[in-house]
């Protein structure tokens, strides 16, 4: 799979980053305010994403204000139908989206697309990842794997997104470069990653598929057991599965969209805005802790990406009979 992100300067704000803004990398300009739409409920990769991205501009100086609100249902769709009916109101507003828009645009989960947004920017690649308990009986993927190629009905995997959307996808591409049936993987959804992740830990599932920045923390406390992710090379001790001998990779794209028709001008100050936070230490020290890759895409390259990704994500889900 391919790999995978109005300038309201005032002058009191300029002033006080260049006096004391500087000091921490931040770049002497600033967006008044930002206000993040966040198509799901708390603790899932699209909150954990705009949150971070919020907490790294406001911290730099780069931002003066920024809310947050989270808005689930439809699978992401009623985040995206509110932005498009109440575009007037929504130039602040960034909607933070990933490759479920595009998964469940196929699949017509809702009427709408990419297309029907302002495209902003990607920002982030997450590396998709299989989570154990830390008492689980599979303690790796051999042993996961001997399970499930004995009985696939007796592995429970769960995702925080439909049947046949992107955490079921990643799962089924594993076991299919292992070797098995990814049509027998027992897949079941939750609304939104931190569900999925309270699925795991009662044990009503056996195994979460989930991204990497989603449970990184986690896994360092030792409260779950990642046993593999989706990367050509480990992260922090935890195996990528081609080190493992099984040739699955998949990076999800996080990025923003603003409403329809948005103003180029503001268009122009979210990118550069976004542009700009990748050269502060607040960025890097939120990167890192969810150990995340860059991906800055602005404008018509997010366009191409989005594109060429639609394209091989529908092919992929027709091989494995998802479409």
């Amino acid at each position: 799979m391919t790999k995978f992100g109005l300038k309201l300067c005032k002058n009191l704000t300029m002033s006080a980053l260049l006096v004391g803004g500087l000091a921490t990398g931040a770049i002497a300009s600033s967006v008044e305010k930002i206000h993040f739409l966040i198509p799901g409920g708390a603790g899932g990769g699209w909150d954990g994403t705009a949150r971070g991205v919020g907490e790294a501009l406001k911290n730099s100086g780069l931002v003066q204000e920024t809310s947050f609100e989270n808005m689930s249902g439809g699978g992401g769709g009623k985040a995206i139908a509110y932005i498009i009916e109440t575009a007037k109101k929504q130039e602040d507003t960034l909607m933070v989206n990933s490759t479920p828009i595009v998964i469940r645009s196929l699949q017509g989960v809702f009427p709408q697309s990419f297309r029907d947004l302002t495209l902003v920017s990607s920002v982030v690649a997450d590396f998709g990842a299989l989570v154990v308990r830390p008492d689980s009986k599979y303690q790796s993927w051999a042993d996961l794997k001997a399970e499930f190629d004995k009985n696939p009905r007796k592995v429970k995997v769960a995702g925080g997104s439909s049947r046949g959307s992107m955490d079921h996808l990643v799962a089924a591409q594993i076991f299919k470069a292992a070797g098995g049936n990814p049509k027998a993987v027992r897949y079941v959804p939750y609304d939104a990653g931190g569900k999925a992740l309270a699925g795991l830990l009662t044990g009503e599932v056996d195994v979460l598929s989930t991204g990497l920045g989603e449970v990184l923390e986690k896994h360092k406390k030792g409260e779950v057991k990642i046993i593999g992710i989706t990367s050509d090379e480990g992260v922090d001790g935890i195996p990528s599965f081609k080190e493992m001998g099984v040739d699955a990779y998949f990076a999800n794209w996080r990025g923003f969209f603003g409403a329809p028709n948005l103003p180029q001008e503001k268009v122009d100050t979210f990118v550069k805005v976004l542009g700009d936070m990748y050269k502060t230490p607040e960025w890097e020290t939120v990167r890192k802790r969810n150990g995340w890759g860059n991906l800055y895409k602005p404008g018509k390259e997010f366009e191409a990406f989005l594109l060429n990704q639609e394209k091989v994500i529908s092919d992929l889900m027709k091989e494995l009979g998802f479409l």
